[in-house]
């Protein structure tokens, strides 16, 4: 659990705002080959906090589960949208960021008055009325941090559990992310349902007619 521990510094500026609500923002899972894109939403409460808490890429899968259930627990409310792979085709990673984005902050239980982002792109806007970005947050903001925890335990389960489906990919150990391993395996096995098929790798990497590549034609829909 090395590095800096993320604090509440952006969320304090938020409420001197006059910002009552403030939810943390974080996605994962944007550059892998296959499964979903999360989005994570985290609303911290202002005084008790967990111990341990980092951006999630700082963590081992080991400590990101430890930590998991004491920050469910302990935000006053999260929630983690997903767009499938399938969406991520039909729509392209940008809209179907801001889908899941959407679909987190809808199962809130509270309604945000300002959200807190990592990186410059507000894919948040117009489901929170204000929203802060801010480079790096998910090392620096506590709640931003606590939701990239929660988006990445949550895709990491998911993708484990199709791993007993797609056992060639290794889905279990590269989550979807490219490495050799799933390099080589898609050149002997092609893609399985869950690849992001519209994605440049299917060119360099699958070597199979019978599964080309997904391209969008002029009226965005997607042909084979």
């Amino acid at each position: 659990m090395a590095g800096r521990a993320p604090t509440r510094m952006i969320e304090k500026e938020m409420w001197a705002r006059g910002h009552e609500v403030v939810v943390g923002i974080d996605e994962v899972g944007r550059g892998a080959w296959a499964g979903p894109l999360m989005v994570g939403a985290a609303v911290l409460p202002r005084d008790k906090r967990v111990n341990g808490v980092r951006d999630s890429k700082m963590l081992t899968e080991t400590n990101r589960e430890f930590l998991f259930d004491r920050i469910a627990a302990w935000c006053e409310t999260w929630a983690v949208g997903a767009a499938s792979q399938e969406e991520c085709d039909d729509l392209g990673m940008a809209a179907a960021q801001k889908l899941a984005a959407r679909r987190a902050i809808e199962q809130l239980t509270v309604r945000p008055d300002v959200a807190v982002v990592d990186g410059k792109w507000n894919f948040v806007a117009p489901h929170v009325p204000n929203v802060e970005m801010r480079v790096k947050a998910d090392l620096h903001c506590l709640s931003v941090a606590a939701a990239s925890i929660l988006a990445k335990v949550t895709r990491d389960r998911i993708m484990r559990e199709e791993s007993a489906n797609y056992p060639h990919w290794s889905f279990d150990t590269n989550k979807g992310y490219p490495c050799p391993v799933h390099k080589t395996a898609l050149q002997g096995y092609g893609p399985s349902a869950i690849h992001r098929r519209s994605w440049v790798f299917m060119d360099n990497y699958v070597p199979w007619t019978g599964t080309p590549r997904l391209v969008k034609h002029e009226q965005g829909t997607l042909f084979r």
